[in-house]
């Protein structure tokens, strides 16, 4: 009873209901709430509060920015429902200004990339094509459905924007807010359900056995401690779920550790099982994509289920 009252009092003022309906559609950062709403940060901040205490969402902090998102509670979907049938013109209005803040988010990703085309071309140029990786990565994750998506060091959203469609539930991390920022301007269309956090590949803000799929894409040679951060990542993935890691074989490109901030360069498929093995994954399946000065490879491995554990 008290659960049900403290529901109906929050969402018993236009504002909150407002924002409550706006969540479904995207995750949002208070500014942004503003922005749609019409209103000052503080006042916004203070309905926030207001809805999370009554647990119908859930904020959460990357760097001086806060997001919004609706809680993952069934519960929640008969408010939606009903106020999807009543909604009258404020709900259109409010829909026409949060399209034009994904236009503002979707400008803004353009800029960044057009600024640092050159950057990412050259990189590129070194390997063979993403669309080939792309498709080798398909072809190594086609034996079983996506499940529950986890992309580490999701920077722009990429991945999520080529395995989440298929993906029961969809999330992203990254360490950048501006490469979040990114990647909800490149997802908020594509991919509206994602999820995406801030948080460091080696302290995750997630809790163990979350995944049926990992995916590391090009991030592990980032990492000061990929060994820590594959142990870290091998948390996630539950029991029969499987990681893939997409990175580069070893290299003497020695110019990437100052131009382009790589800690490493490459990894063996024996650093790479042994880190594997570690956090109790086999890997089952290696790939290598030659085309450029850089090798890229492609390593699936396997969390064993407890019926083959068992079996065996």
């Amino acid at each position: 009873m008290d659960r049900l009252l403290d529901i109906f009092r929050a969402l018993g003022d236009p504002t909150r209901l407002r924002i409550f309906a706006l969540l479904r559609r995207m995750e949002l950062s208070v500014g942004e709430l503003a922005q749609v709403l019409g209103q000052s940060q503080p006042r916004v901040s203070r309905h926030v509060r207001i809805l999370a205490d009554a647990g119908l969402t859930t904020r959460r902090r990357e760097g001086s920015w806060v997001f919004l998102a609706l809680a993952e509670d069934p519960r929640n979907e008969p408010l939606l429902a009903a106020i999807e049938q009543v909604s009258g013109d404020w709900a259109e209005e409010d829909a026409a200004r949060l399209a034009q803040v994904r236009a503002e988010r979707a400008e803004a990703a353009a800029r960044y990339f057009e600024a640092r085309a050159e950057e990412w071309d050259a990189i590129r140029s070194l390997y063979v094509p993403e669309q080939q990786v792309e498709s080798a990565m398909t072809e190594m994750l086609c034996s079983a459905p996506v499940g529950r998506l986890v992309d580490l060091g999701t920077g722009t959203g990429r991945m999520l924007e080529v395995f989440g469609v298929g993906a029961t539930r969809a999330l992203g991390v990254d360490r950048s807010p501006e490469m979040l920022r990114l990647a909800r301007a490149k997802l908020s269309d594509a991919v509206p359900s994602a999820e995406l956090r801030q948080g460091d590949l080696t302290a995750l803000p997630l809790s163990d056995a979350i995944a049926d799929t990992v995916i590391l894409h090009q991030v592990l040679h980032f990492v000061t401690q990929p060994g820590a951060a594959l142990a870290e990542a091998a948390r996630l993935v539950a029991d029969g779920g499987r990681m893939l890691i997409v990175d580069f074989a070893p290299h003497e490109k020695e110019e990437l550790r100052t131009r382009d901030a790589h800690q490493r360069l490459g990894f063996s498929d024996q650093q790479i099982a042994g880190w594997l093995q570690g956090g109790g994954l086999d890997l089952v399946q290696v790939k290598e994509l030659e085309g450029g000065e850089l090798t890229v490879k492609l390593w699936l491995a396997e969390r064993p289920s407890l019926r083959r554990k068992e079996a065996a």
